[in-house]
């Protein structure tokens, strides 16, 4: 399992972006601009159904 931090790939330049990463059996949001927020955690099942939404 991958646990790194990535941002988007159509992220701006200005920081404008949030950041996600697979932890057990979920996905974690966050922004990249306060890495020490608030993190949004969503089900695997959940994120794919976001991620076809959004194509």
């Amino acid at each position: 399992m991958d646990s790194q931090w990535r941002k988007s790939t159509r992220s701006g330049t200005n920081g404008a972006c949030v950041e996600a990463r697979y932890a057990d059996q979920a996905v974690e949001v966050r922004d990249s601009k306060d890495a020490g927020g608030p993190v949004l955690r969503f089900g695997r099942q959940p994120w794919q159904v976001f991620l076809r939404t959004l194509r």
